[in-house]
């Protein structure tokens, strides 16, 4: 922890900067004051990369996935401005080491009765993690923070964001993303990734905090060798204590389907449960980190000593969200992340919900039938559109400064039958819009639109772009494609044609999830409500709808999922964000969202 110095800012946002506490790859961590008095750590981007559109695209969209995240084993999302200037997040306060600092090097490896609590704590941890459908990707010690109240999981959601290089390592499908000797096999061969992969880095994370070594070897053995033994060879398990050594060495299956499921490792450690005033770990550590808690919470400065009388750390609370307001479309991120950097005895740490809906209208585009491009003109010429621009069009959204498309950013634009107007839905990772616009007028390979109305409007509370379709008054046919653009952002569409009943029926029933809650499908035009959540959270029931985006023999996706009035707003409800099924079985599906796992359905009806 170091003094401010006059190159650092007196405040970032709200919060009032106390001491700089290290800074990573993407930008520096401050121990700060909000006006309130609550402590909390400040991520705050360097300027160089807030600069990259690409960059701060990722950054908003990590920090809405952290949002999702929820439960006492991890910190909240208190506060962002992906906006600003400087990008910045704020974070629940964690003022306690991590297990590889206090293994390593302050007390040495930990003792039966307090590794099988570790467990417990990290498998609630991964229950709040999983139930926002995200997978951590990178559980080690380093991200494991020890306080008097329990583990907390750090730098899940956020830490994909923060690649040292914008042309780094990506997440996308088929890269390894992880840190060697604390990987899963199917990371290492850069296969699909689901709750059993960070159930496999558990294993080898209690492994270590019971040995002080890890059980596929050192760094030293070289990366490439670490990461063969964890594919093809069985863990070094020699040391670890008998009485948690069958969780260990099942938790380090090959095979994910053959690794206990997080519900399990919660019932195998329900007896060592961490609950209030518990000692869970060993006295002497207790005793330094209430020291370092008291003296952390209540300074207004960097402590110089760590003497101050034990003090119990108070739980980290869940804030409610906020309400908003404008609707928005924003641009996509890319898949890349880093370790968010934890320094000293403190951390940053992403987690909690927080996201709002507002809604216009809930009308359909057109008037759900098929649409059609036969029509001519009036024999006065007042019809606008010509034969050639009728009907319905769609495609994948192109941003100028990447390379990469994504399934979540899609176009459709409807002409009417008459050809005065225009249905135009547009989706984004974060946010859904749906406009209408009148044919102002046509050339032979030109549609003029206006009097751009929004119909309905769902985004996340992070998006920064405005649903601002009005920007692209033009759309231009060449070659069988219709050109649409606006800003940065371009799309070649593709004539299709609408069905009433576009929806594969081996789609439609009722499905359960593998990590909670139930999706029912029916069938519907596009545009459409047709699909039906309850349950899916672990701490509420969260209840709502979503409408038909797109369908084809194999895939459907769906539009962010609207909660009913009855769900709370504050919880890790998977709304704001749209979903893509996809057929595996006749009685599995795959779900997954943006920048996040895949989810597997299973036929219930």
């Amino acid at each position: 922890m170091d003094a401010l110095t006059t190159e650092d800012p007196p405040r970032i946002g709200p919060y009032r900067l106390l001491a700089r506490l290290g800074a990573g790859g993407m930008g520096r961590v401050y121990l700060a004051r909000s006006e309130g008095g609550r402590t909390v750590a400040v991520k705050v981007v360097h300027a160089e990369f807030a600069g990259h559109p690409e960059f701060r695209r990722r950054f908003t969209r990590e920090v809405a996935a952290a949002r999702r995240v929820g439960g006492q084993w991890t910190a909240p999302v208190l506060d962002a401005d992906t906006e600003a200037e400087t990008p910045w997040v704020a974070t629940g306060y964690v003022p306690g080491p991590d297990l590889h600092t206090v293994v390593s090097r302050n007390h040495g490896p930990l003792p039966e009765p307090s590794v099988l609590a570790l467990a417990g704590g990290l498998a609630h941890a991964l229950q709040a993690i999983h139930g926002a459908a995200l997978v951590h990707r990178d559980l080690k010690p380093s991200n494991v923070l020890l306080t008097v109240d329990g583990p907390r999981v750090i730098d899940f959601g956020i830490a994909r964001a923060l690649d040292p290089a914008v042309d780094g390592i990506r997440t996308h499908t088929g890269a390894v993303i992880g840190s060697p000797g604390f990987m899963s096999p199917e990371q290492v061969r850069g296969q699909r990734l689901t709750p059993a992969s960070d159930v496999f880095c558990l294993g080898s994370v209690l492994a270590y905090a019971a040995t002080g070594r890890m059980p596929f070897g050192t760094a030293d053995s070289g990366m490439h060798a670490v990461m063969f033994r964890i594919a093809e060879e069985e863990p070094d398990l020699t040391a670890v204590p008998p009485g948690i050594l069958p969780l260990v060495r099942d938790c380090l299956a090959k095979a994910p389907e053959q690794r206990p499921t997080v519900d399990d490792l919660l019932a195998r450690t329900g007896g060592a449960a961490i609950g209030p005033g518990s000692a869970w770990l060993p006295g002497s550590l207790l005793a330094q980190l209430g020291r370092r808690a008291a003296e952390l919470l209540d300074a207004d400065a960097p402590p110089t000593q760590l003497d101050p009388p034990p003090t119990r750390l108070p739980t980290p609370t869940r804030l409610p969200t906020q309400a908003g307001s404008a609707v928005a479309t924003r641009a996509p991120k890319s898949r890349a992340r880093v370790a968010w950097v934890a320094l000293g005895t403190v951390a940053a740490v992403l987690a909690a919900s927080g996201v709002v809906l507002t809604l216009r209208s809930d009308d359909p585009p057109g008037d759900g039938k098929q649409p059609t491009g036969d029509r001519s003109q009036d024999a006065d010429g007042t019809q606008p559109a010509a034969p050639r621009i009728g009907g319905a069009w769609e495609g994948l959204v192109q941003h100028a400064e990447s390379s990469v498309t994504d399934e979540h950013e899609y176009l459709r634009v409807i002409f009417d039958r008459p050809g005065t107007k225009a249905h135009l839905a547009y989706l984004t990772p974060d946010s859904y819009c749906k406009v209408t616009a009148a044919v102002d007028r046509q050339d032979e390979d030109t549609v003029t639109l206006s009097s751009f109305r929004t119909v309905k409007s769902v985004r996340h509370r992070d998006s920064v772009s405005k649903c601002d379709l009005n920007q692209a008054k033009n759309l231009t046919l060449s070659s069988g494609k219709l050109s649409w653009t606006t800003g940065e952002k371009s799309a070649e569409l593709k004539q299709t044609r609408l069905s009433p009943r576009p929806i594969p029926d081996k789609f439609l029933g009722t499905w359960k999830s593998e990590v909670s809650g139930t999706l029912k499908i029916k069938q519907g035009p596009v545009g459409t409500k047709i699909a039906t959540y309850k349950g899916w959270s672990i701490d509420y029931r969260c209840n709502g709808s979503a409408e038909l985006v797109d369908a084809t023999q194999n895939t459907v996706t769906l539009s962010p999922l609207e909660l009913d009035p009855s769900t709370p707003r504050n919880i890790g409800c998977p709304h704001s964000v749209p979903e893509t099924l996809t057929w595996k079985s006749e009685n599995e599906l795959e779900l997954r969202y943006p920048e996040s796992i895949a989810v597997r359905l299973t036929r219930v009806g």
